[in-house]
């Protein structure tokens, strides 16, 4: 008799124990960003040609750090510090094969200046040159890949 109680409570106890019904796998598409090969082709092409001045925030001359406020400003509506060295903290560290569309990326270029761009994909960057105004380089460029510095992700 108690092994007929003990049989029937294993039986029982074995099907509260069955495994679940499998759940349907959900796959959520990657978000759409905006720096977008679209939308990145109209800021250039609004900004192209306008040159560098330091301090300056229009179109009638900007620098690199205001230039990189105002993109984002305008892309995500998100308002950034003013400075190189303010948006140095903003967001985490990327490493430089990990590069994304809309990453900034900063670079050394003296002993104690800094300049910043915005990443476009295919090792390119836009941001303000001093010599020929918003343009977009290449991070290969010989100059540009000796002046990286590193990049962050907003």
């Amino acid at each position: 008799m108690t092994r007929l109680i003990v049989l029937i409570l294993a039986l029982g106890l074995g099907a509260c124990a069955s495994a679940p019904e499998p759940q349907p796998v959900v796959t959520r598409p990657e978000p759409v960003s905006v720096w977008n090969d679209n939308n990145i082709a109209k800021l250039h092409s609004e900004w192209r040609g306008v040159p560098y001045r330091l301090g300056g925030s229009t179109k009638k001359g900007i620098d690199c750090s205001a230039f990189v406020s105002v993109a984002y400003e305008k892309m995500l509506g998100m308002t950034l510090p003013r400075t190189v060295k303010e948006q140095q903290t903003l967001g985490h560290p990327v490493p430089r094969h990990q590069l994304r569309k809309g990453d900034l990326v900063f670079f050394k270029t003296g002993w104690s200046t800094h300049h910043v761009g915005i990443y476009v994909g295919g090792d390119n960057f836009l941001h303000v040159s001093t010599s020929q105004g918003v343009k977009i380089s290449s991070l290969l460029n010989q100059y540009w890949a000796a002046k990286y510095w590193n990049a962050r992700r907003i």
